[in-house]
């Protein structure tokens, strides 16, 4: 699987995201696929040749394991960055349309022999304001990060039975002859980077519910003042229009006292 390739791609959400946006993406790569890739892969690469089990009872050792075991830490949480990422490559995709839309109005105005290649570029860079029916699409998107973030941060702890690795278990799945105890290889290891995956999980759900919070504040303070604006459309002129008069009625009085005192020392000489 190509990382850099998902990095490209939500790079170019980044720009258009909010302040949190930036941050969860950072969390996202430096502190989940980073370790993932370099660190995770390798604490978990012996997870099945050195699970041992006191028999030597052909099969019990590869049942007893698909037991405890019927999904890897690594593709699990493989799968989980993978669905997150998703609603982020929705945004993308509505920030590309809303960009091949603006494009078209603008060859459909100016002409095409008109449109430069900077004229091109700069349409390219601009940032899009999250609006409308931007807006639907980066909330829903959010919405949809914090089921996948709690969806399979709760199959974790329900598989599992626990975010902690045991050192034993013990299995009586046929072909077993009895009960028979089979050990783990570097629980105490499996278990710190387990509990680093979940906390990073964690501090990502936080930052989605921040950053979703944000939003909703931002958009009903903006129908707020849309309303305000509805009721009293002229307020703000008629203030300037009276800071006008007053500052223009001072002028005037200002001239005639002057006006009055040359008069004034002219009948005195």
């Amino acid at each position: 699987m190509s990382w850099g390739a998902l990095y490209a791609q939500l790079g170019g959400v980044n720009k258009h995201s909010t302040s949190l946006g930036k941050i969860w993406l950072s969390v996202l790569f430096i502190f989940r696929i980073t370790i993932l890739v370099l660190a995770a892969e390798s604490v978990w690469g012996d997870e099945q040749s050195d699970f041992t089990c006191n028999t030597q009872q052909p099969g019990c050792k590869n049942v007893c394991y698909d037991h405890f075991f019927p999904v890897s830490h690594i593709r699990l949480w493989c799968l989980q960055l993978i669905f997150v990422s998703t609603p982020a490559l929705l945004v993308a995709m509505h920030v590309a349309y809303r960009k091949r839309g603006d494009k078209r109005t603008m060859l459909a105005s100016n002409g095409t022999e008109k449109m430069t290649d900077t004229d091109l570029e700069t349409l390219k860079k601009r940032r899009l304001p999250i609006t409308g029916p931007l807006w639907w699409t980066y909330t829903c998107s959010l919405f949809f990060r914090l089921i996948f973030e709690g969806g399979f941060m709760y199959a974790l702890y329900f598989v599992y039975d626990g975010f902690q690795m045991p050192r034993l278990v013990k299995c009586e799945q046929w072909p077993c002859p009895n009960k028979v105890d089979c050990f783990i290889s570097r629980p105490t290891e499996k278990t710190v980077f387990t509990i680093f995956m979940v906390s990073s999980s964690a501090i990502c759900m936080v930052l989605n519910v921040a950053e979703l919070g944000y939003l909703i504040v931002k958009a009903l303070l903006r129908c707020t003042a849309r309303s305000n604006q509805r009721k009293h459309p002229y307020t703000h002129t008629d203030s300037v229009t009276r800071d006008n008069a007053l500052l223009q009625n001072k002028k005037n009085e200002m001239l005639l006292s002057s006006s009055t005192d040359s008069s004034s020392n002219k009948t005195m000489c």
